[in-house]
């Protein structure tokens, strides 16, 4: 069946695997129609979005991006409307960007915290969704001269798409995602991703970031989905830790272009790895 080509990202997100998709569609298993898709790390949807299951549980630990998702699926009109309403300026986008460190945000309604994520997402510097240690919101204003802040017909699409079909939309930890995950299922894992070099680390989406602890017990869980039978791809960095992690599985190496680094000289095309536990 065709696949509706205005259901895309609405927003960018850090690791998004656009560049990755022709290598992630060509690994997909044989029966991938015939199975519920999971994804624990969602983030900005490149990969559910291009594959379009019918049946799929997607999650993701920022609440304020699941939030996002939420109101797209239950009130995209509302979120339209009220996007309309920002403007591209320095100070009203810091006055806006600083609502999450004041008593007011918790008050907030869920369109209005969905628009002011959307809104500075396509207004800050790089487009990047980044906190701080006390997960409030601090990448600076971008100087856009004309950022598309009201992307009607993609956010409609996307409202159609989760409300078409069965999409269950959770905020969570990864490994509560996969709890009562059954035989005939899919997993694919996009976590945040290994460093390539101390300069190159960016886990700030979400507080606490995910180290090598996190790696490890997501390692361990794709050893419990292999035991009951449930298929996985799982993305990373290609790194001597990823690789050694994952030895015993199926590994095929890509290269894609990161600009996160905060060494401008070492941006650019880097290794990454797609990990599968199929033929």
């Amino acid at each position: 069946m065709a696949k509706n080509k205005a259901i895309a990202p609405f927003l960018k997100w850090v690791g998004g695997k656009r560049q990755l998709m022709p290598a992630i569609t060509a690994l997909l298993p044989d029966d991938f129609d015939q199975l519920k898709y999971y994804e624990p790390f969602v983030g900005g949807g490149a990969v559910l979005f291009h594959l379009q299951p019918k049946n799929a549980l997607i999650n993701d630990f920022n609440k304020e991006l699941v939030n996002v998702y939420q109101v797209i699926k239950n009130d995209p009109h509302a979120l339209i409307e009220d996007l309309k309403s920002h403007k591209n300026e320095e100070e009203y986008f810091y006055a806006i960007r600083a609502w999450d460190r004041g008593s007011i945000y918790p008050k907030l309604s869920a369109v209005t915290k969905a628009s002011r994520i959307i809104f500075l997402n396509k207004t800050c510097f790089n487009g990047l969704y980044r906190v701080n240690s006390s997960g409030e919101f601090n990448a600076p204003f971008g100087r856009y001269q004309n950022p598309k802040i009201v992307n009607k017909k993609t956010i409609l699409a996307v409202s159609d798409y989760l409300n078409s079909n069965d999409i269950d939309i959770r905020n969570g930890d990864f490994e509560d995602a996969l709890k009562d995950i059954k035989k005939d299922s899919f997993v694919y894992f996009d976590p945040p991703y290994d460093p390539v070099s101390k300069s190159a680390n960016f886990t700030g989406y979400v507080q606490g970031g995910f180290d090598h602890l996190a790696q490890k017990r997501l390692r361990n869980v794709c050893n419990k989905l292999t035991k009951k039978g449930v298929k996985f791809l799982l993305s990373n960095s290609a790194t001597p830790f990823i690789e050694e992690l994952y030895k015993d599985y199926t590994i095929t190496y890509a290269k894609a272009k990161r600009a996160i680094n905060v060494d401008a000289k070492k941006r650019g095309h880097i290794n990454e790895v797609l990990i599968r536990n199929y033929g």
